[in-house]
């Protein structure tokens, strides 16, 4: 006898309504209250961690690699808006296809495999992006792709001030963030939990599972070249840096703090990373320590991240 289907899979509850509300009127604000150009920053890297989320919380499948369609898409929105001349929202969504299509490529591959050796492949992939990036010469090579111009969106708004920029991505991460939202808590995202739960069981059900991989992986792989190739137009560049390996693990980090599997977990832990980043600069090298004792103390006093320990507080899902 199949269950009916829970009252999150129906409708998003009254308490998430709340909160997006919530979130959506201190963005509106946030630009008048802290430098435009860093809450631009936090906007994407919270998208980037929310696309990863999809796939490792709610997918199960643990990737090493998702720099590649992060700074993949970042390439190619920076090169199309410079060089082709493409205004901002073209040049987002050609990076953003590029991020599909690399995704798709990458991840028909890699979920022939599981787990440590999925998650090595994913890595391995990654890593051949990264030295592609290096030697291809569109790409800049260690310069990168460097004074982006923004444009104006549509032919006919400048995105040229900070504010003016603000609030086009403020658009696109916040779209994005509830086109994940509705992902998570649609049919395909209840399969995809079961999946995660028990795969063996999922199959005897006559799931297709490896298809149902594919496709979390893409979506995964497409927003978080949303995220990157968005980031390409806030900072105008578009670096080695976005293609690292050390992106990668940052995201996973993201994640795992704010609340693997969680809704707005992968929100709060891009928006502490990130601000972690911004203000303890002056401490040069040390960051990554400060870092990493934050994160192991996380991990220590938070065990299901933030927003997860929260959430188990209030008995309610977040």
């Amino acid at each position: 006898m199949i269950a009916p289907p829970t009252p999150q899979a129906a409708g998003m509850p009254t308490l998430h309504k709340a909160i997006f509300a919530v979130l959506l009127v201190f963005l509106l604000v946030l630009p008048f209250m802290v430098y435009p150009v860093f809450a631009m920053k936090v906007m994407c890297f919270a998208l980037f961690a929310a696309a990863f989320n999809l796939l490792l919380g709610f997918g199960g499948l643990l990737s090493f690699g998702h720099a590649a369609y992060f700074g993949g898409a970042s390439y190619v929105a920076a090169h199309a808006a410079k060089v082709w001349g493409l205004t901002p929202e073209l040049s987002v969504l050609c990076g953003t296809a590029a991020a599909a299509i690399l995704g798709l490529a990458i991840g028909a591959l890699s979920i022939r495999r599981q787990g440590i050796y999925f998650a090595m492949v994913t890595l391995a992939f990654a890593q051949m992006v990264y030295f592609f990036a290096l030697q291809v010469p569109f790409t800049g090579g260690e310069d990168g792709i460097q004074s982006v111009p923004r444009g104006a969106l549509f032919g006919l708004i400048s995105l040229e001030s900070n504010i003016s920029l603000y609030f086009f991505v403020l658009a696109v991460t916040f779209g994005g963030i509830l086109f994940l939202y509705r992902i998570v808590h649609s049919p395909f995202g209840q399969v995809l939990k079961a999946i995660r739960e028990n795969e063996p069981r999922a199959i005897s059900l006559g799931y297709n599972v490896n298809r149902y991989k594919l496709m979390v992986f893409v979506l995964s792989a497409t927003f978080s070249g949303l995220a990157g190739a968005t980031k390409s137009q806030v900072f105008q560049l578009a670096s080695l840096t976005d293609v690292h390996w050390m992106m990668s693990g940052e995201v996973v980090l993201m994640t795992l703090l704010g609340g693997m599997g969680t809704v707005f977990g992968p929100l709060v832990g891009g928006a502490v990373i990130v601000t972690m980043q911004n203000y303890l600069a002056t401490f040069g090298a040390w960051v990554m320590v400060i870092q990493g004792i934050i994160f192991v103390l996380g991990v220590l006093l938070f065990r299901e991240g933030i927003i997860g320990v929260i959430s188990r507080w209030l008995k309610r899902p977040l």
